[in-house]
């Protein structure tokens, strides 16, 4: 019998020189998986060929969340060096971070960053974070933009000469430590080409956090203290959906992200009501999906809660087929790596076009 609260039930091998260090150009030249979880059929094509699978009537949910320049160097009075790395946004001026080395700074210390930049530490959390007031004068964004920098994720090394390669090309609302990167595939010409023969995009808004990087370090992963995440779905997004799923067409989640988002406002009851709060929904299987018919999403960190996500949505066995397809097709993993369109419940291969 299968213990879907085990953590190492979603371990798999992974060679190191899968996984991606650099973006591919163009965006869309990215390869992709595709595979339906009824006839078991897979198919690996590149991300351009997406609209092959896609109908008139689908509806894409991605994640408008752009990526905070969140990582800051800066020195005390003293001239000690601490990096700092934002991850929530508490208030206007009030944030939570990481810091390092964090026992530099004690409560009430400056630590200066710019000429027009400099902090306050405010409070040390129980779980090691700090929590922060900015001081500046102007907008925070504009200022984080010149003194930041792109908080890749950890497992990429190589230096990233393009920060906007980080970012999608629909990104909007700056909030987030990381990116939803199954949205890095798309290039604006490709999704014209979707608009075009009718595919409706709806927006959601995540602030991904880089917990959404960290494995499950516990055994039983129920007792996985898991990130939380603010979202915000908007009337006319609810609109979209709840026509579509009315009229039986296919909703498609670009990302986990957005996975996150439909299912924790869904828990509330359909149809779908705007929402905006924080959530810290875990996925893992059994679980019954209430409005995500397809997904669009990157492949995982094993033991992560993303790969959990997944299997719960493509079936567990199905899930570690595919990896296990996916490292021996040499397909390159995790944020610039490549992507897989996995259907749940309407057979793609079969779907009236």
């Amino acid at each position: 019998m299968i213990n879907y609260t085990n953590v190492n039930t979603y371990d798999y091998f992974l060679p190191e020189d899968l996984i991606a260090q650099t973006p591919v150009e163009p965006r869309d030249s990215s390869r992709m998986m595709v595979f339906d979880s009824k006839t078991k059929k897979v198919e690996h094509k590149h991300f351009y060929n997406i609209a092959d699978y896609l109908v008139a009537g689908d509806v894409l949910v991605i994640n408008n969340t752009r990526v905070l320049p969140a990582r800051l160097y800066g020195y005390k009075s003293t001239g000690a060096k601490l990096e700092v790395l934002l991850l929530k946004r508490h208030s206007i001026n009030v944030w939570e971070c990481l810091m390092k080395p964090a026992k530099r700074l004690h409560i009430g210390e400056e630590l200066v960053f710019s000429e027009e930049l400099k902090c306050k530490l405010l409070e040390i959390l129980p779980d090691g974070n700090r929590k922060i007031e900015f001081i500046y004068d102007g907008v925070l964004e504009d200022i984080l933009s010149r003194v930041g920098t792109m908080p890749l994720p950890p497992y990429i090394r190589e230096k990233l000469s393009n920060q906007e390669r980080y970012q999608t090309v629909y990104s909007k609302t700056t909030s987030s430590a990381a990116a939803p990167t199954a949205g890095l595939h798309f290039t604006r010409e490709l999704m014209d080409k979707l608009k075009a023969k009718g595919i409706i995009f709806a927006e959601v808004t995540l602030d991904v956090g880089l917990g959404t990087f960290r494995p499950c370090k516990e055994e039983d992963i129920t007792k996985h203290d898991m990130h939380t995440e603010h979202y915000n779905i908007g009337q006319e997004t609810c609109d979209i959906i709840n026509k579509a799923k009315a009229e039986g067409r296919r909703v498609i989640a670009v990302g986990t992200t957005s996975v996150r988002t439909l299912e924790s406002v869904a828990r509330y009851g359909l149809p779908l009501q705007p929402k905006s709060e924080d959530t810290s929904i875990f996925i893992y299987p059994p679980y019954e999906f209430k409005v995500v018919d397809a997904l669009i999403t990157n492949f995982h960190l094993p033991k992560s809660t993303l790969i959990m996500l997944v299997s719960a949505f493509a079936g567990l066995d199905n899930t570690m087929n595919i990896y296990k397809t996916a490292v021996e097709n040499k397909y390159r993993f995790f944020s610039f790596g490549d992507s897989m369109l996995i259907v749940l419940i309407s057979n793609i291969f079969n779907y009236k076009k």
